[in-house]
């Protein structure tokens, strides 16, 4: 993987930066080091420290 993907460790959702998050308002491009400190998964709420470089 790599590319600046970030996995989910309680749901393996993949935060991808060439797809952003657009249902929470986060735009294509944006890294996950970038994300609002409030962001969180999509599919399960998990904040930014449960996710790891996938």
């Amino acid at each position: 993987m790599g590319e600046g993907r970030y996995r989910c460790t309680v749901c393996g959702y993949v935060y991808d930066p060439a797809k952003g998050d657009p249902d929470s308002g986060v735009a294509p491009g944006t890294q996950f080091e970038q994300l609002p400190a409030d962001w969180r998964c999509p599919v399960c709420g998990a904040d930014k420290d449960s996710f790891e470089p996938a």
